[in-house]
């Protein structure tokens, strides 16, 4: 008997061993991570996208009602269709949206009347393929997409009135039933700005099955046996009768150019079935996913990377088609014209410079050559570079980031698109604002260039935050300029700028502060108000928003004591806050006061990066420390797994950086600053065929210290690794300790990059005498 005890334990270890060996990347992804969200409480803001890699069209199940942003929440019970959306953020919501609904019975075309119940239990959501079971309809529905186009199939009981709605949505759409082909065509308009007046979504859906009713609706009133309808609010019914499991496919396709580019787009699907076109999307979701592969026995560790690395490819979306040429084209957002080239959009570069974008250029620098490319275009169409785009330019947020993400693409190695383009683009950006939209370009940036500071009385909002990312904006052009070669009369100007961030400095409360346009600082001052001088955080935030310079800011507090005890009291200090400047706790102060980490506020970006400035400071430990008790305890692959809006990748890319062991503090430079890897072995499979492994010894939740470090087998002290290393491929040893080694990383040569050490050596008499 205990022979056979054995023998089966054997058995089961050998199955579990194999399913396990069967399991991809793909498999670890939850898309519903995030989707626990509201107004007043976000856990990610995110919806569950059906979608290709920085795909064109995503595809959504939507709970919420036509319009709303929160198109999709965990919370919700019912299905009221499944809709292609364009939403890169409930905030700035969607553009080009329009529904498909299967229903059984009575006839009918309102929202609420065709929304159906569902359960998560009868629901299965990942990137390629989602199900689910309408309780109300006795219909499955499955959605399989492409890039541009995607198949669904529905599975309907036996009935007479088994019908398919499409809801072209209101704010002007157009229907047409084609019965003698089983199609529909028609366009939608709705969105919520950034869009030229002639902006349209063209739709086609082709079904496998003739109609036997149809019917348009008309602002709801539906119309038998009418064709077509445009209007406010336009849709479209049609109906057939369905056997018990009968399968009903329908493909569908859009394009922003014309129904002749969508029909175009609508071949991507093939000849392929459905199961083929699901088996192919899983295929390259693996193969993205699949660059970076994880070896560890926490399960939910690797749910948590994957899911987080899912977010982090999905956007800028591709906003480009492909013509029957098979050449580049897209509707511009700008201009309304149709030209040649790449397009990207649905990002904002005030959360992605920091570590999305960084990281596409460790990754897959071949994806953002072409989102470069298409930022030539965006500037040739509409004389700015974008901020914030979606699809065109949107008024959101701060900062001349645009300036960080094209230097730091260049400067990691990237061509193949007209850089000199770009040069021009982020010169005129940080010397104009744009005339309509004041969030593009420099808005005060005549102060700025002025006074060296962008003055908080003259009423600009958020004078402080946009200081301090003008100054990092302005090295990032800098830097950009040395590697183009241009001349020092002309960039001199930039490094000078880059120093601006000490003319915000309060050496009494050592934080940085609003200030007037005659010098005197804003008063009275609380380094606990959110907004104001601020932008979505408050001063204990924004103070570390020197990217480039951490040494600069350690000498502005009096040294390296001075710095960490400033870091520390981040943590320290309890989570209070003043609202006063919003009129109400808006929800980025919520989910700080929530988290029990003292004023750390992660669930937005201007802080994320600050942990990793412990190692400017002689005290790396630290920042092992608090990057593994963010990773443990605000990341989850639940669907409340954030802890804050997820924001286009970069909260996500966040984690997957951190999870490696190392972070783009300063997008621009060519160093990542180690944290705490949270892997037993990783292996990174770059573009160029090289592979970094990364291993990390006697790693669990209790070992988060770096006890000893080696890089190609060689002793490593320093805090930082450079991507020239990285890029020939490395052999990273981690050996990990529960206690901190406190002797590892405390010299100035182990320190990573500060401009101000730049320009120390560029300027030797500069140099403070001992």
């Amino acid at each position: 008997m205990r022979n056979l005890t054995v023998l089966f334990l054997v058995i089961i270890s050998i199955f579990s061993i194999k399913l396990n060996a069967q399991t991809t990347p793909v498999d670890y992804v939850s898309t519903l991570v995030g989707t626990q969200s509201k107004h007043s409480l976000s856990t990610g803001n995110t919806y569950p996208a059906i979608a290709m890699p920085w795909g064109m069209n995503f595809w959504m199940p939507q709970t919420g009602k036509m319009g709303d942003g929160w198109a999709y929440t965990y919370d919700a019970d019912k299905i009221r269709g499944f809709k292609q959306t364009h939403q890169p953020s409930p905030w700035i919501n969607d553009y080009g949206q329009f529904a498909i609904m299967p229903i059984t019975g009575k006839v009918v075309f309102d929202q609420d009347e065709r929304a159906s119940w569902f359960s998560h239990k009868a629901e299965v959501a990942r990137p390629y393929y989602y199900r689910v079971y309408l309780a109300d309809h006795d219909v499955v529905t499955e959605i399989a997409p492409t890039e541009r186009a995607a198949m669904f199939r529905f599975t309907f009981p036996e009935n007479d009135n088994s019908s398919v709605i499409v809801d072209a949505f209101d704010d002007g759409s157009y229907v047409k039933i084609i019965p003698e082909q089983n199609k529909i065509i028609g366009y939608t308009t709705k969105n919520n700005g950034g869009v030229p007046d002639n902006f349209k979504n063209y739709f086609v859906i082709v079904f496998d099955k003739p109609f036997t009713y149809t019917a348009s609706s008309i602002n709801n009133k539906i119309q038998k046996g009418v064709l077509e309808a445009k209007e406010d609010h336009a849709g479209a019914i049609i109906g057939f009768s369905t056997k018990k499991g009968e399968l009903v496919h329908a493909k569908v396709a859009s394009s922003f150019i014309s129904y002749d580019q969508a029909e175009l787009n609508l071949k991507e699907l093939s000849n392929d079935s459905f199961d083929q076109i699901k088996a192919k999307g899983r295929n390259e979701w693996n193969k993205v996913l699949g660059r970076i592969e994880v070896e560890d026995d926490n399960i939910d560790n690797l749910r948590t990377f994957y899911s987080c690395l899912y977010r982090s490819v999905l956007f800028p979306r591709s906003f480009y088609e492909i013509n029957k040429e098979g050449e580049p084209v897209h509707y511009s957002p700008y201009s309304g014209e149709v030209l040649s080239g790449y397009m990207f959009t649905d990002t904002g570069f005030w959360d992605t410079f920091r570590s999305l974008f960084p990281f596409l250029n460790l990754m897959y620098p071949s994806m953002n050559e072409k989102m470069q490319a298409g930022l030539v275009n965006t500037y040739q169409e509409s004389g700015f570079l974008p901020e914030w785009a979606s699809p065109g330019h949107r008024g959101c947020m701060v900062g001349n980031n645009s300036a960080s993400v094209v230097a730091d693409a260049y400067l990691k190695g990237l061509r193949g698109y007209d850089i000199e383009t770009l040069w021009q683009a982020v010169v005129s950006g940080a010397n104009s604002v744009h005339p309509t939209v004041s969030s593009t370009g420099r808005l005060g940036y005549q102060y700025y260039n002025k006074l060296g500071y962008v003055p908080y009385n003259v009423g600009i909002k958020e004078s402080a935050a946009r200081t301090l990312e003008y100054a990092y904006d302005d090295w990032a052009i800098y830097k950009l300029g040395k590697a183009l070669n241009k001349p020092e009369k002309e960039i001199g100007i930039y490094a000078k700028r880059a120093m601006n961030y000490k003319n915000l400095f309060d050496p009494e409360h050592k934080l940085m502060r609003g200030r007037n346009e005659d010098g005197t600082f804003q008063s009275p001052f609380n380094p606990l108000k959110w907004g104001d001088a601020f932008t979505e955080g408050n001063s204990w935030h924004y103070t570390w928003s020197v990217f480039h310079d951490p040494q600069g800011l350690i000498d502005l507090m009096g040294g390296r004591n001075g710095f960490n005890q400033m870091l520390d009291s981040v943590f320290n200090v309890p989570p209070l806050f003043d609202e006063s400047y919003y009129g109400s706790v808006i929800h980025e102060i919520r989910e700080m006061q929530i988290m029990n980490m003292g004023n750390y506020a992660h669930g937005n970006q201007p802080v994320q990066h600050m942990i990793y400035l412990y190692n400017y400071s002689g005290e790396p430990w630290k920042a092992q420390y608090w990057v593994r008790e963010v990773m443990d305890k605000l990341y989850t692959p639940a669907p409340d797994g954030y802890c804050g809006d997820e924001d286009n990748g970069q909260t996500s890319a966040w984690y997957v950086f951190s999870a490696l062991g190392f972070y783009p503090v300063c997008p621009g430079a060519d160093q990542y600053v180690i944290g705490s890897p949270l892997f037993k072995s990783v292996k990174l499979n770059l573009e160029n065929g090289k592979q970094i492994h990364i291993k990390a010894a006697n790693n669990n939740q209790s070992n988060r210290y770096i006890s000893s470090l080696s890089v190609d087998g060689q002793p490593y002290t320093k805090n930082y690794l450079t991507y020239d290393n990285l890029l020939k491929g490395a052999t990273i040893d981690f050996n990990m300790s529960a206690t901190p080694n406190k002797q590892k990383g405390i010299n100035e040569t182990d320190f990573p990059y500060s401009f101000s050490n730049e320009l120390k050596k560029a300027n030797p008499s500069t140099r403070k005498k001992k």
